[in-house]
């Protein structure tokens, strides 16, 4: 697969609301392109791939909306939402925060998110300009997973909304 025909079948699983194989999305995760992690600094809004995993549906719950990356060493990983919509870290679910490495995953080094308290890293690559595909792992798990898929996409909001939501 190339990457062309891996981001044309990544949008096709994104839109799909049913069931995704990972083997497929481990042969679109291969096809694209590694990031540094300069290269992901801003917002970003998150969604999963339905594979079965045991955290799919969980995050929802939690009213995850996604992942801002202020700076490499500044990352709040778990953005949700509050009862009146308003973003917050979720610093208890994520216990504390976590910040960007370049960490070797599958033979290739890539920008991996890595949380401060708890031994979970989320692997990162480049779909478009705009959206990235995500592999979380951790200790204990395999080296043939189960990983827990998901996606990012860049969000652009002008400063007076950022300062609505931080109020």
């Amino acid at each position: 697969m190339d990457v062309l025909e891996a981001r044309a079948r990544f949008q096709e699983l994104r839109e799909n609301d049913g069931p995704v194989d990972p083997a497929e999305l481990d042969e679109i995760w291969a096809a694209l392109a590694a990031v540094r992690p300069e290269d992901i600094l801003g917002e970003w809004k998150g969604g999963e791939f339905e594979t079965g995993h045991p955290l799919n549906g969980m995050l929802a719950k939690a009213r995850w909306y996604g992942k801002t990356f202020a700076s490499v060493h500044d990352v709040k990983p778990l953005m949700c939402r509050d009862e009146q919509g308003g973003l917050y870290s979720n610093q208890e679910l994520g216990k504390g925060e976590a910040s960007l490495w370049t960490v070797e995953f599958r033979g290739e080094t890539t920008a991996t998110m890595v949380y401060d308290g708890q031994p979970v890293f989320d692997h990162f690559k480049r779909v478009d300009d705009a959206t990235l595909m995500g592999i979380m792992n951790g200790k204990g798990v395999p080296p043939e997973g189960p990983f827990y898929y998901f996606f990012l996409e860049r969000v652009t909001r002008t400063p007076a909304a950022r300062a609505r939501e931080a109020a």
